[in-house]
């Protein structure tokens, strides 16, 4: 009877779905699984649903003549001349029913475009799956790191120090608001002011009696 309720116990853990991982949220900067870059990913969009991710810092920043890498091979002409350190490379991935991010990632390296799906499941662990194809994909395990290597981009994105996001991912500017309250509290136009007056004309001189 003990090794009939043994079997029958192991046959309900084998047929028990298998209990999901929890996904973390896989902002921060991550290290490359071949250590050549750290890209900083963090949330973008509208009402930041989407996830982006830039190269903030390069193992070799620059080219066999000493100065910096370019995107020379992207396929957009304009976008050749840019510079390859702080560049967007995680296209505004999109959460979708399995709570991974997915999308569109750049590579520099070769100037394509590839599907790519990013999740975290660990929190030091970030797992990017690359495919070309839909057969052709390959898993990469990039780490997290906290530390700040000589020549990383540390600034906000699009700020002089930071990343530069692509047009269409590029945060907004926040409404300024030097325009002053309006009477419900909310920033609104200035009420003009009146015009100052103009100075009297100065009255002529009497002539000496």
């Amino acid at each position: 009877m003990l090794r009939a309720g043994a079997f029958a116990a192991l046959a309900t853990l084998v047929a028990a779905p298998a209990m999901a991982a929890p996904h973390r949220d896989p902002s921060g900067t991550w290290l490359t699984q071949d250590g050549k870059a750290r890209i900083r990913v963090e949330k973008c969009g509208p009402q930041e649903k989407n996830l982006c991710g830039y190269a903030v810092w390069l193992k070799v920043p620059n080219n066999d003549e000493g100065k910096p890498r370019v995107d020379f091979r992207n396929p957009d002409p304009k976008k050749r001349a840019r510079a390859s350190l702080g560049h967007q490379l995680i296209l505004g991935l999109k959460l979708n029913e399995d709570a991974r991010y997915e999308g569109k990632i750049y590579n520099a390296e070769d100037g394509k475009f590839y599907d790519v799906t990013v999740w975290s499941e660990e929190p030091e662990e970030l797992t990017v799956k690359g495919c070309l194809i839909a057969f052709l994909c390959q898993s990469q395990s990039w780490k997290r790191v906290n530390d700040m290597a000589p020549g990383q981009l540390a600034g906000p994105t699009n700020s002089p120090t930071g990343p530069r996001a692509d047009a269409e991912w590029a945060p907004k500017p926040a409404t300024a608001a030097a325009n002053g309250p309006t009477a419900t509290g909310t920033a609104g136009p200035a009420p003009a002011g009146k015009p100052a007056p103009k100075p009297a004309a100065p009255k002529a001189a009497q002539p000496a009696e």
